[in-house]
């Protein structure tokens, strides 16, 4: 579990592919606190460290990851949000964030509002996950890159976020564009209510 409160970016050092799956090594300034099995989100999603050598580390995604994720188009040199697991004895300063992304999304808009950029993210809308909870409300939350955001201004497929600058400078909105594909995971909350109103 993740409160999607980025605690910086990872950059990739290096790509394999091994037959479905792909292993990503990437460097960043905690490596040498990470530990095998350890669970690390990136760019929101959840993977697991499998090796550590020197000052990088690696994990896996597979498959299913990677056709959820924006993680398969990633290359040398980007840059990754990560967050080590939550702990629970701590401040949840985001929102519950469980490292399972849902869906891409396209950044279609972005503009300066005096200081913080807006920027506005398409997806592909299905009414049949929209019953199931996968939208969002304004003044909801949702997780961008791994990053925890309050929506405003939502439609049926897009929604927008503003980012202070803080945040722009320290995660990997500073390299989003108009085109740009981000992975998405909405409110857990929601998926949970959207459920109990299928059972009542």
């Amino acid at each position: 579990m993740f409160s999607g409160i980025i605690e910086e970016f990872a950059t990739v050092v290096a790509i394999r592919k091994d037959r479905e799956n792909i292993d990503f090594t990437l460097t960043c300034s905690f490596v040498g606190e990470l530990g095998i099995d350890q669970s690390v989100a990136h760019n929101g999603v959840c993977l697991t460290v499998v090796g550590i050598h020197d000052n990088t580390y690696t994990v896996t995604a597979m498959k299913e990851t990677l056709l959820r994720s924006n993680l398969g188009l990633l290359q040398v040199g980007d840059k990754v949000n990560v967050e080590r697991s939550m702990k629970m004895n701590g401040r949840l300063d985001g929102h519950i964030v469980q490292g399972h992304v849902d869906l891409t999304a396209t950044c279609i808009a972005m503009y300066n509002a005096d200081g913080s950029t807006y920027f506005t993210f398409q997806y592909a809308f299905d009414p049949e996950m929209a019953r199931r909870g996968y939208f969002t409300v304004d003044k909801g939350s949702v997780t961008v890159n791994g990053v925890s955001l309050t929506v405003c201004n939502p439609t049926t497929d897009t929604f927008t976020v503003a980012i202070i600058p803080y945040t722009f400078e320290h995660t990997n909105f500073c390299d989003i564009r108009v085109g740009s594909v981000v992975n998405i995971e909405f409110d857990i909350l929601g998926k949970y209510i959207a459920r109990l109103q299928q059972l009542a």
